[in-house]
């Protein structure tokens, strides 16, 4: 592979159509399965050898999202601002783990304007709400995944971090089993036709589980607190997946991306997440601690 390859390779491209599943479930479980117990297996390690891994591994999630939905927004000939949201990302990553969330929120803003300031000199963008698509992206992707770092400043942060992370999952799997079992009446037939009620049933249940386990056995809440933590992280999960999967339907892709086997890209992996970090974060700082 030459040099003028390689930086091509690096360049956002336009997702590739994703190989059509026959399984009932909709996803290649032999390749699911796995991929989803080693990637909870390296948060899990990152946390526990050093907090500065996880940070890291933020870091590299959200740059990677952002690259990958760069090239998805290709398809609608929408060119985003990648170089100045890369190093806002950074910039802010840098502010919430060595200040606080005011440095934080400067630094977004700073990195906001000069994405748009960008846009005026990259690649001829003319289009004005074109402008604002960086803007969009970067506070969805970039500001909302930040929170999961200011998660783990607070007391028994590991706990927080395993809420975030886990009662998604656990949302997520309830409600592809209850769905693959029970489904029969479609949540948003035009966004996302296999969201089913019967499988939000499944959701709200297995998430509720799931915060008994981490709130109230571990972390030694009061019991009130697991159901109205596990609703609330369905609800917002759901939120969060729905919205992806319309902005997907009007991009005109199937998968953000192909780095995950059997789950697709990395923001579809992390769409309920960034949603679910502001709002975990607000509960557990004016309510829980």
């Amino acid at each position: 592979m030459n040099f003028s390859s390689f930086i091509d390779r690096l360049r956002p491209h336009p997702p590739a159509p994703p190989v059509k599943s026959t399984s009932r479930a909709g996803r290649d479980l032999w390749k699911a399965v796995p991929v989803g117990l080693v990637l909870l297996s390296l948060v899990a390690l990152s946390l526990v050898w050093n907090t500065v891994v996880f940070a890291f591994l933020v870091l590299f999630v959200l740059l990677y999202a952002l690259w990958e939905v760069t090239g998805a927004f290709l398809v609608r000939e929408i060119r985003l601002p990648l170089f100045p949201l890369l190093c806002g990302t950074g910039a802010m990553v840098y502010a919430v783990w060595n200040f606080d969330f005011m440095h934080t929120f400067v630094m977004y803003l700073v990195s906001a304007l000069t994405a748009f300031i960008w846009t005026f000199f990259y690649d001829n963008i003319r289009v004005f709400w074109h402008r604002l698509a960086g803007i969009f992206v970067l506070t969805w992707i970039s500001f909302f995944g930040i929170f999961s770092l200011l998660l783990l400043h607070l007391p028994q942060g590991i706990g927080w971090i395993a809420a975030l992370v886990l009662l998604p999952a656990a949302s997520d799997t309830g409600g592809w089993l209850a769905g693959v079992l029970f489904g029969k009446h479609p949540m948003a037939p035009r966004i996302s036709p296999k969201k089913t009620w019967e499988g939000l049933a499944g959701s709200l249940a297995l998430a509720i589980l799931l915060a008994f386990i981490v709130l109230v056995w571990s972390m030694h809440y009061s019991w009130y607190w697991a159901p109205l933590v596990g609703i609330l992280a369905t609800i917002i999960g759901t939120s969060g997946d729905l919205a992806e999967s319309s902005l997907k339907r009007w991009l005109g892709v199937k998968d953000m991306g192909s780095i995950f086997p059997g789950h697709g890209g990395m923001l579809d992996r992390i769409d309920s997440i960034v949603l679910w970090a502001p709002a975990l974060y607000c509960v557990a700082y004016f309510f829980l601690i």
